[in-house]
């Protein structure tokens, strides 16, 4: 059996490594090609480039790397048609992706698979049939997503979250960090302003007033900031006038981020930019507050063209609001405090949510690895039909 699979970012490679390794247990003797970074390349995948020539995000980004995007996809694409692979799974970067998918359906029969489905129950519906066109199942990685793809005519399988694999820091863990900072039982609050320049440059000015306030509130209370590498520097200038000297917990000095886990286990609240940090915290047991802003322009866009009415992960899969979110024209230092300081002291609603999202998301069952590679095979054999 051969499969081409192609990841153009961190989270796509260790996806794609997972994925490799359910099919080498399920099927022996499988063969890779295509496109991924070191964890694929550790599973035994050999590049056809760099994956960092296609982990590009922005517009402004794309625009300007669009001549070599168009020959990389085009490249992509003969590899692909040159290899006759039995499937093609595509991981996510849908910009990158789907485009390779297009031409290689254009060209010939090959099955198509995207792992992670676009998020058309949050924006942008229309995705879902342009997909259809040149997709043949999605793999979907949150357990509401499925019925989306359907109607768009793909089948799709949700095959869990990698988060229920992350590791986890044990109680020992949180006590060494505690007691590493010499804060005893101090309340323990999380900053986490993003990975993104832009949108630690938008959101840590905010941060900052919260914090202010919840000093004033709790005097006796710690913050920790775990950060990104990609802004390591920019937050390490930030932190000089910040109140209660927070604790930086450096990626440079945590390779194999050891430390962060034991932060988050240690936590007992975090404020956090939106995203998929809700389900790390969720998976660490912390309660949380989501906050969000971006600029004018963009409000206004997504603002109307949001059909959800809330964008944290946690709230949506427990189908529970029992995390506060602030976004937008919401996003205020005064409201965003207060309901730091409210779930300091009430976390049981967000725990039971939590405790439901990490168990609709897989975890104590098979990992999405296997999941994904089992669901691969069964939409192989299907497609075959009877007697194949």
């Amino acid at each position: 059996m051969k499969v081409f699979v192609i990841a153009g970012e961190p989270s796509g490679d260790k996806l794609g490594a997972a994925l490799m390794a359910g099919l080498r247990d399920l099927v022996p003797g499988v063969a890779f090609d295509g496109v991924g970074g070191p964890r694929m390349e550790a599973a035994g995948l050999t590049s056809l480039f760099p994956m960092s020539e296609i982990s590009i995000m922005g517009i402004t980004e794309i625009l300007s790397q669009y001549r070599a995007l168009k020959r990389r996809i085009r490249q992509t694409a003969e590899a692909v048609i040159a290899a006759r692979p039995d499937v093609l799974v595509t991981i996510d970067l849908p910009e990158f992706n789907l485009r390779v998918a297009r031409l290689v359906k254009a060209a010939s029969d090959i099955r198509v698979v995207h792992y992670v489905a676009p998020t058309v129950w949050a924006w942008r519906p229309g995705r879902a049939a342009r997909m259809a066109a040149h997709v043949d199942q999605v793999l979907a990685l949150l357990p509401f997503e499925p019925p989306y793809m359907e109607a768009a005519g793909m089948r799709c399988d949700f095959v869990g979250h990698p988060v229920v694999t992350d590791p986890q820091a044990g109680a020992g863990e949180a006590r060494a960090f505690r007691d590493g900072l010499g804060i005893g039982d101090a309340p323990l609050a999380l900053i986490l302003p993003g990975s993104r320049r832009s949108e630690v440059s938008r959101l840590l000015p905010v941060f900052r007033a919260v914090a202010q306030r919840l000093v004033a509130a709790r005097p006796e209370i710690r913050l920790v900031l775990p950060v990104a590498a990609p802004v390591r520097d920019m937050i390490g200038l930030a932190m000089k006038d910040w109140p209660a000297a927070p604790h930086i917990v450096d990626p440079a000095q945590d390779p194999d981020g050891a430390m962060k886990r034991a932060a988050f286990a240690a936590a007992d609240v975090a404020v956090a930019a939106s995203g998929t940090v809700s389900l790390e915290l969720a998976a660490a047991g912390t309660p949380m507050v989501i906050a969000y802003d971006m600029n004018w322009l963009s409000r206004q866009i997504i603002g109307r063209m949001l059909r959800v009415d809330t964008v944290t992960l946690v709230n949506l899969v427990s189908e529970t609001r029992a995390v506060p979110e602030f976004i937008g024209q919401a996003c205020r230092p005064d409201s965003i405090a207060r309901a730091v300081l409210d779930t300091l002291n009430a976390p049981d609603a967000q725990q039971a949510a939590m405790a439901v999202t990490m168990d609709r998301l897989g975890q104590g069952g098979e990992p999405p690895g296997l999941r994904a590679a089992r669901a691969v095979l069964d939409g192989i054999a299907e497609a075959a039909g009877p007697g194949h």
